[in-house]
């Protein structure tokens, strides 16, 4: 089993899920408290507009993708404040528009496009060593900007107008975390592809939440299912000649219903 460990490009892929994990099950968990579960579906199917135009000018996608989602979160945020509208309301139209125009600037581009199958339907063994850049450092920055923020995260995530209150920024806190949500799905949409990466951003929450009883123990179990998720889900795939992406996000609903019946035979 650890001859994978041998291959460069399995070396890529854990680092690259490893990193992933643990940022967006983090992140999860405050999209699940604040009630975002449609956020990050709705940002990588948005991605693809940004796809489309890198392919069509002949650049690398997952640049353009990342920059494309940030405008598409802060557009969100903006008029989330201006229209009073829910931000799942908004992220629906702002997503369904971003599709339309990625259906329609891929019309303008000719033969078989692979970087685009690799982005709808992910290829985590396929991550090259630019990617992996892209992923750590944005990840390791993410990771940062969480561990500073968490109280302040924390605190107005439960009571947005205590928070106020209380003298957290909560304006630019919710800026940094959609513009954080959204560059975390888009590297998602990179190993597990546009129709599965919001899985990983709320398996792992809604698991833990089922096993803990406070809030940081909520997290802690987070990060362990998401990891185990895709540890396993890549070994799996490997044994078993499977797709990785599709087999990692089986993986992690086969232990969100393991807990869930294991919790519930306990009542």
């Amino acid at each position: 089993m650890l001859e994978i460990l041998h291959f460069p490009f399995m070396q890529r892929a854990l680092l690259a899920g490893a990193m992933l994990a643990l940022i967006l099950s983090i992140l999860g968990i405050f999209v699940t408290v604040r009630r975002m579960a449609f956020f990050g579906d709705g940002i990588a199917h948005a991605s693809l507009a940004g796809i489309a135009i890198a392919l069509l000018v002949g650049v690398s996608p997952l640049p353009i993708a990342l920059a494309w989602a940030a405008v598409v979160a802060l557009a969100v945020w903006w008029l989330e404040r201006s229209t009073k509208l829910s931000s799942d309301t908004l992220i629906g139209i702002l997503f369904t528009a971003s599709m339309a125009l990625g259906v329609v600037l891929m019309s303008f581009t000719r033969g078989y496009q692979p970087e685009l199958v690799s982005f709808l339907f992910g290829s985590i063994l396929s991550v090259r060593a630019i990617d992996l850049t892209y992923i750590l450092i944005i990840g390791v920055i993410i990771l940062a900007w969480l561990l500073l923020s968490f109280r302040q995260l924390t605190y107005m995530s439960l009571s947005e107008d205590q928070a106020i209150v209380s003298g957290v920024p909560v304006r630019l806190q919710t800026i940094i975390l959609y513009v954080a949500l959204a560059l975390a799905t888009v590297l998602g949409v990179k190993i597990l592809g546009i129709i599965l990466v919001s899985a990983l951003l709320i398996l792992p929450p809604a698991a833990s939440r089922l096993l803990s009883s406070n809030f940081r123990g909520h997290i802690v179990m987070s990060i362990v299912m998401s990891e185990l998720m895709v540890l396993l889900g890549l070994s799996i795939s490997y044994l078993y000649d499977l797709p990785s992406g599709a087999t990692i996000i089986l993986t992690g609903t086969s232990i969100f219903l393991l807990v869930a019946l294991t919790s519930r035979l306990k009542r």
